[in-house]
């Protein structure tokens, strides 16, 4: 960085640093015994859409890479397009397998990023439900663990319905992983993903 940069405020972007995701098992631990929320077994990575033969060879290699990865655990693996015309690969595994989830995330991460898509990526999620309340009735709180590729830092989303969010759940789980992992201070860019997978 120049001299001009440093008068001018401007600062260089955060290199990604994807080894951040692999501190979510141990944080996963300390969210259920501080917030008493555990691993759904569902993990997403959001993208910008796009278009190119290049594009299309890494996304085949990357879905057959956790297809057959997935077909031995019993997983599986779908690409969905939202409603803003982002894309989201999205790893299900079991239930409180959140180890072999950021194994998948970490994977399709680095591979587009080693293919030259690394500007396409947005960010990563992890979803977690409320301790002790039945998935199949989907009740209990949802909350997502959001890894911002561009900063290389992670902030809790909590959708409670519609397109609103419980603030104050994701004020606390901050404090509670606070030293757990890299947590984004901006508040800024704690984005809403609303329709998320797994949230």
């Amino acid at each position: 960085m120049g001299f001009l940069d440093i008068l001018l405020g401007r600062t260089r972007p955060v290199a990604p640093d994807l080894d951040q995701l692999f501190a979510l098992p141990a944080a996963a631990v300390t969210l259920e015994a501080g917030a008493g929320f555990t691993p759904t077994g569902e993990g997403a990575v959001c993208f910008a859409t796009v278009e190119g033969a290049a594009f299309e060879q890494t996304h085949r290699e990357v879905r057959a890479l956790l297809d057959a990865d997935a077909e031995r655990m019993g997983a599986g693996v779908e690409l969905r397009r939202d409603e803003y015309g982002y894309s989201w690969l999205v790893s299900r595994r079991g239930v409180g397998e959140v180890a072999s989830v950021v194994n998948d995330v970490h994977a399709v991460n680095s591979a587009m990023e080693v293919n030259g898509f690394g500007p396409q990526l947005l960010c990563s999620v992890v979803g977690f439900r409320e301790a002790g309340v039945e998935a199949e009735a989907g009740a209990g709180r949802r909350l997502g663990l959001v890894y911002l590729f561009k900063r290389g830092t992670f902030y809790p989303f909590a959708p409670v319905g519609g397109e609103r969010r419980d603030t104050a759940l994701e004020l606390r789980v901050r404090g509670v992983l606070a030293g757990e992992l890299r947590m984004e201070s901006d508040l800024g860019r704690w984005f809403p993903l609303w329709g998320a997978p797994g949230l």
